[in-house]
């Protein structure tokens, strides 16, 4: 055995530490999986989880994506207690029960997405966001009721609706159950834009599978963080079938926004200000329908 092996690990992190309750053993450091620089925990966390040297946009915990693009104090989070059923009884390495509870504890919410009612400079909207750390954010029956919902009650009240996604896609221990959240989503996003009511999806790293599939690449404005990942397949998927090297930056966010797949790139620090000018000069066709007939 190598006696590094048996030296103490500098404290060093090679992500942000646990945004959850459970922080134990974190530390005041972190190193940017992007260009290695060692930095200060405080200073990420106040520059929205940013590199300062690099713009490298870290997985941002939940609940300050949501402080971050609202009022103070003005988000309902409804459905918080919904559950995750076990349908198939899953079991791999672990049950998925086990796997659940694991990321309850890990992110410190009950499902991989939230849902509620917020306003932004007075102007209110219908709000879900993906919690990451809780199973890569996949959609199960849950978080595909949680979007669907969200979709529902932006039609109901005529508000606009946004979807901050950050997903590895359909949740492989609810089968074919997973796979249904799909349609349903985009069932509840058509009727939405039907009557002309807006969605503008937001697009953080990685958003990928089931989810990019399905409603989140189907925004009226589509916008997506810097050298966020967006896909279908990821590229080492698709290189080993295909059996050929991808362009350099496929999927990236860079990369869509050359070819059309998305309408801008916005920096974390200037999003709050980007959603609120299209709120501002979307407020009259909101209110009347004629968003489609005027866009």
């Amino acid at each position: 055995m190598s006696w590094r092996k048996d030296l103490k690990s500098p404290g060093i992190q090679t992500r942000l530490p646990r945004s959850g309750p459970d922080q134990s053993g974190t530390s005041l450091w972190t190193k940017c999986i992007n260009c290695g620089a060692i930095l200060y925990r405080v200073e990420i966390e106040a520059n929205f989880h940013v590199c300062l040297k690099c713009n490298y946009h870290f997985v941002m915990p939940v609940r300050k994506r949501v402080a971050m693009l609202s009022d103070p104090d003005s988000f309902e989070e409804f459905d918080a207690e919904m559950r995750s059923p076990d349908p198939l009884h899953f079991k791999d390495q672990k049950t998925y029960k086990e796997r659940v509870q694991r990321s309850k504890k890990k992110s410190g919410e009950l499902e991989a997405a939230i849902w509620g009612r917020a306003t932004l400079n007075a102007q209110p909207f219908c709000f879900s966001v993906f919690v990451f750390e809780f199973m890569g954010g996949s959609m199960g029956s849950v978080v595909g009721e949680k979007v669907t919902r969200c979709f529902e009650y932006a039609l109901e009240n005529r508000i606009p609706a946004v979807v901050v996604s950050s997903s590895g896609g359909a949740r492989m221990q609810e089968g074919i159950i997973s796979l249904m959240q799909m349609a349903k989503t985009c069932s509840a996003l058509y009727q939405m834009k039907e009557e002309g009511v807006p969605f503008i999806s937001l697009l953080a790293h990685p958003t990928t599978g089931g989810v990019a599939a399905s409603f989140a690449i189907l925004g009226d404005i589509n916008i997506a963080e810097p050298e966020a990942l967006i896909g279908f397949a990821g590229p080492r998927v698709i290189e080993q079938t295909i059996q050929q090297k991808l362009p350099e930056g496929f999927q990236r966010a860079p990369f869509l926004l050359e070819h059309g797949m998305i309408d801008n790139i916005v920096a974390r620090k200037d999003q709050r200000a980007y959603l609120s000018n299209i709120f501002h000069l979307l407020r009259h066709q909101i209110a009347s329908g004629k968003l489609h007939q005027t866009s």
